[in-house]
């Protein structure tokens, strides 16, 4: 079973190390860091699938991280811890990207709780995505399960690795796709290829499928944000 692997973002050393250790005593493999700036560093160089963002931090505060955070990934699921209590606070942090507001002080138990929910409730919207079998764009078309593809050169065979990434692409068109959520989907955790790893690929496509490689339609390089399929 998939261990489900958080970031935890709190500048309050005592909070902090009993909201790690109650989540780790549930299971959960939790990362702590003490600011914003550190928050948004952890979300590029690893996969999460939860955050708990503190609002009031160092540097960079936590509403801000927030709206960082959406600019490339709007699935993964954060809930506020905040010493701000008023309605107005909740409905900041609820229209900046929050999923959820809690305010300190806080039971542990009721956090442990909101915490389950928000993940089950991201696995059942990932269940419930529909699977994407083949798909066609201009002359070009691919079939995932196959792995069998038409372009520029006629038919062909991807690897297991392209058409993953192409599939996420493809699956998120119209929309950026992090370097992060990349890793997450073709890699695992546990494997941190180059960027230009990536771009490789990404270069692969163009020459697999667009007819101008130096002009693309289909397939984009975002320079420090992501990478984007878009059809005409």
């Amino acid at each position: 079973m998939k261990t489900n692997r958080l970031l935890l973002v709190e500048d309050e050393a005592d909070i902090a190390d009993l909201v790690k250790l109650n989540l780790e005593t549930e299971g959960y493999k939790v990362i702590a860091v003490k600011d914003g700036l550190q928050a948004l560093q952890r979300m590029k160089e690893e996969s999460f699938d939860l955050v708990i963002m503190d609002v009031m931090l160092p540097h960079v505060d936590g509403i801000t991280v927030t709206e960082n955070i959406r600019l490339t990934n709007t699935e993964i699921p954060i809930l506020f811890l905040s010493a701000r209590n008023s309605t107005q606070d909740r409905i900041l942090g609820l229209k900046k990207g929050g999923d959820d507001y809690l305010t300190k002080p806080f039971n542990l138990e009721e956090l442990l709780l909101r915490v389950q929910k928000l993940l089950s409730r991201s696995k059942v919207s990932s269940e419930n995505d529909i699977a994407l079998h083949e798909y066609s764009f201009g002359d070009n078309y691919v079939n995932f399960d196959s792995f069998e593809a038409r372009g520029n050169e006629g038919t062909f065979i991807l690897t297991k690795k392209e058409s993953l990434l192409l599939k996420l692409l493809i699956e998120n068109r119209g929309q950026v796709v992090s370097r992060e959520r990349i890793l997450q989907t073709v890699w695992g955790y546990n494997v941190y290829p180059s960027t230009r790893t990536i771009d490789n690929f990404i270069l692969a496509f163009r020459k697999y499928f667009e007819k101008d490689v130096k002009k693309p339609v289909y397939f984009h390089s975002m320079r420090g944000v992501g990478y984007k399929f878009t059809e005409k």
